[in-house]
Order: C-alpha cells, then sequence, then structure tokens
C-alpha cells in the first residue's frame, strides 16, 4: 500500500497475557479484518524505562508499578517477558484498530472484539487486555518512535536525519 495523505499510522501491542494464551495469531487473524499494512514487526523485551515511558500518563496512578510489571511480562515468568510490537498503515488506522481492540476495559469492551473476547480483569484491578492500540495520531506517533527506530519501518513514516555515531560493540552472529 503506498504512503498516501490519508493515510494514518498505528502502534499495536501483543501484550504478555495475550503470548501466554497462545492467541497471536487468533488477535492478528482479527486485526486482519481492518484491511490495512503491516509495515513494522517485532518480538520485544520490554525494559522499565520503555515501559515507563509508553505509560508515562499513568505515572501518578497508584496502579503504575503493577501496569509496568504486566507489560514486562514480570507477572507471567521469565517465558512470557516479551510483547509483539507492530506498526499498521492505512486509511482510519487508528479507529478501525481501536474499534476491532474494543473498549480498554474488557467488561466493557463488545464481546467479539479481541479485548471482550480476550481480555479479563486481575483481582488487583488489572486490565489485562491482551492488546494495546494507539489512541489518536499524536499517541501513535510518539509511541511509534518510542517502539521502533526509523529503519525497522518499511517506509518513511516521519521525518528522519543521518547521524554519525561512534563505532560502538554490537552483537553479531557467530
Amino acid at each position: 500500500m503506498p504512503n498516501s495523505a490519508k493515510d494514518e499510522y498505528t502502534l499495536v501491542i501483543i501484550k504478555p497475557d495475550g503470548i501466554k494464551k497462545s492467541l497471536t495469531g487468533n488477535i492478528l487473524t482479527k486485526l486482519a479484518e481492518a484491511r490495512l499494512m503491516i509495515i513494522g514487526a517485532k518480538v520485544v523485551q520490554v525494559s522499565r524505562e520503555l515501559a515507563e515511558n509508553h505509560y508515562r500518563h499513568l505515572k501518578d496512578k497508584p496502579f503504575f508499578n503493577d501496569v509496568i510489571e504486566y507489560i514486562q511480562g514480570k507477572t507471567y515468568g521469565r517465558n512470557y517477558e516479551r510483547v509483539i510490537a507492530l506498526v499498521y498503515q492505512g486509511p482510519e488506522a487508528i479507529s478501525r484498530v481501536r474499534r476491532i481492540a474494543g473498549a480498554t476495559n474488557p467488561e466493557e469492551a463488545d464481546p467479539v472484539s479481541i479485548r471482550g473476547s480476550y481480555g479479563r480483569i486481575t483481582t488487583k484491578g488489572i486490565y489485562e487486555n491482551v492488546i494495546h492500540a494507539s489512541s489518536d495520531p499524536v499517541e501513535a506517533e510518539r509511541e511509534i518512535k518510542l517502539w521502533f527506530q526509523p529503519d525497522e519501518i518499511i517506509g518513511n513514516i516521519y521525518p528522519t536525519k543521518k547521524i554519525k555515531t561512534e563505532p560502538q560493540e554490537v552483537l553479531v552472529w557467530a
């Protein structure tokens, strides 16, 4: 799908509970109903810094630390300390994905939505809603830039610049 002036971009995260419940395929199938293009995808082990930046709007909430540990997968054990981050592109991408995702609170979500079908609320009151979807274009840009580097996305969706960096030690295949 070529970049169009009407295209939007949105970040989708399949959270650790979605991975633990083996829902990745189901979630991707439901998201395919939006008829959008995936232009970025990766598995991420979420650092505390990334989690805190992502949920910065909840910093003053009493459940902030629980939400951070949730997105990091800490509550599910070492095998589930990961998420799948995706960038979707297309007309009305944000509203289309959010409609399929359903309300943030799984109990209020349409039963056929992703969150309505697979989400739950823990005894601590944390919404285990298996998926994150950007709320608006400004948040989408902030979140995409937080989770992805420009070379991890197909196409130039936001302005970039080239900089020289000092040589650094990197991990390569032996």
